[in-house]
């Protein structure tokens, strides 16, 4: 953020969001919470009481059941307790929710009315010169957007696919880890790519698209630059050639070849609508599971946006080689793509996450209301008892941290990090609801009243702080995105 985009907060909040500051053992329990979701049928007992926080070490250290007490520290009071005390008792709290698939760039072109009733082919062909327009400064102000919301929706993990590159904008993922830094969250940002212009058959013009040679080299230094390894890591880099329509065969393999080298994961598009596949058929002569093969992608190294139009053997193949799947609920109705096979493709053995795609395909960064879109649209595949609420929350948590490949993050338990995100149900959309998780989801939550990325806070009533500890000016923030929003679309 810019500085003219912050102000400052007050009190003692400030000192825990700004980062581990203070007594190093300072620990913080929530207590007495509305209700945790620990995953679809774990007891929900063995937290009744709350979580505690390790702040010095960013990690869940205990878990309260039902009639107990925090053990270990030295008594400090009538409880017994050493360091912080919150009350949760008007709070559900969820591990912190992972976006496994995004396109931060996009909030610049929400709601933009030539595209608004396009399937994907004719929006991508009526957008890409727009986003061709594409700046660093643009670029810093729709990251930040994408981010704060997602923060306040309660995401505390992003995975995004920035794929646009032209001129002046050699340095975009550059611009993202600053923001990523500034804002606190922890964050999988993808070096995407289309090689394939319109006159080589593709679908992007050609001035969007790079040679690969020039990928490949940014790819790596991105990686050698940012990748971070291990339980915490904060910014991590993946490769992600946008789609079989605009990346050709060798940039496929050639990626797949530095990822194995450099050990780092892969992204694309893949089976989004009928005209991809087409296109598959017509350009390589076999569907979209059997090209994912042909280029060395059909691993556990791979997770695949959308995956609607798989057929069941293309189910199996992917269970059987530990791929993923990043299902995107709002986005595929939005652009009439279908309806993906998720409940299959998890029997199968495929990690399944939730991703909100590109706020111009959704058109919003709200990581909970994809949860109650991705419940509800696949009960009318599936029917509702396959399709619980719990499963639905497991989709974004733990399934979207497989899907990234952590083993960290997405779920409550001793030793994970403390990535929290916490719900009030107080509001007139839940009076008369009767249970805290079903409520959650049914009732249509779309913002958290706090969350936590690593035992610091980074939202603090429904307001995203940075990671400073200033709370951001999101009117100066939105005054600035409009700006550019419309500079963008005027050309």
């Amino acid at each position: 953020m810019t500085g003219d985009m912050t102000h400052d907060m007050t009190g003692s909040e400030r000192a825990n969001a700004g980062g581990h500051t203070g007594d190093p053992t300072a620990r913080l329990w929530l207590r007495d919470p509305l209700a945790v979701h620990l995953g679809a049928g774990v007891d929900p007992d063995r937290a009744a009481r709350g979580i505690v926080i390790d702040r010095s070490t960013g990690t869940i250290v205990e878990l309260v059941p039902a009639g107990g007490e925090p053990s270990g520290g030295e008594p400090s009071d009538a409880a017994g307790f050493r360091g912080e005390v919150i009350d949760a008792s008007a709070h559900v709290i969820t591990p912190g929710l992972i976006n496994t698939h995004h396109h931060f760039y996009q909030t610049l072109t929400r709601a933009w009315a030539p595209v608004a009733d396009l399937p994907l082919f004719g929006w991508l062909q009526n957008l890409y010169p727009v986003w061709a327009r594409l700046t660093p400064r643009a670029l810093e102000l729709a990251t930040t957007v994408a981010m704060a919301e997602l923060l306040e929706s309660g995401c505390t993990t992003a995975a995004d696919h920035h794929y646009l590159f032209p001129t002046g904008m050699d340095d975009a993922i550059d611009v993202q880890v600053d923001v990523v830094r500034r804002l606190g969250m922890r964050a999988m940002l993808t070096r995407g790519s289309m090689s394939r212009g319109e006159k080589d058959g593709g679908l992007p013009p050609q001035q969007t698209v790079q040679d690969a040679e020039v990928i490949l080299a940014d790819s790596r230094r991105l990686v050698e630059s940012y990748h971070e390894r291990g339980d915490g890591a904060q910014i991590q880099i993946a490769f992600a050639p946008c789609s079989p329509f605009s990346v050709t065969t060798e940039l496929m393999r050639e990626s797949a070849t530095l990822a194995a080298e450099l050990d780092v994961r892969l992204h694309t598009h893949l089976a989004e609508t009928i005209d991809e596949e087409d296109f598959c058929r017509e350009t390589f002569g076999m569907r979209t599971v059997d090209y994912l093969e042909s280029v060395g992608w059909l691993g556990d190294r791979a997770w695949l946006a959308h995956g609607v139009h798989f057929d069941e053997e293309e189910i199996r193949r992917l269970g059987a080689a530990g791929a993923s799947v990043a299902h995107c609920p709002t986005s595929n109705m939005r652009l009439a793509s279908g309806i993906a096979r998720a409940v299959e493709l998890e029997d199968a053995g495929v990690n399944v996450g939730l991703g909100v795609d590109g706020s111009a395909s959704n058109d919003a960064s709200n990581l909970i209301r994809e949860v109650r879109q991705a419940l509800y649209v696949q009960r009318l595949r599936y029917g509702t008892e396959a399709v619980t609420c719990d499963r639905a929350l497991d989709w974004a948590t733990k399934g979207s941290a497989a899907a990234l490949g952590r083993g960290d993050i997405g779920t409550i338990e001793v030793g994970r990090r403390a990535d929290l995100a916490m719900f009030r149900l107080d509001g007139l959309a839940f009076s008369g609801s009767h249970d805290p998780i079903p409520a959650l989801v049914l009732c249509g939550a779309e913002k958290a009243d706090r969350v936590m990325v690593d035992g610091r806070w980074r939202v603090i009533d429904g307001n995203a702080i940075g990671a400073d500890g200033v709370e951001l000016d999101k009117a100066a923030l939105i005054a600035a995105h409009r700006q550019e929003a419309h500079r963008l679309v005027a050309g």
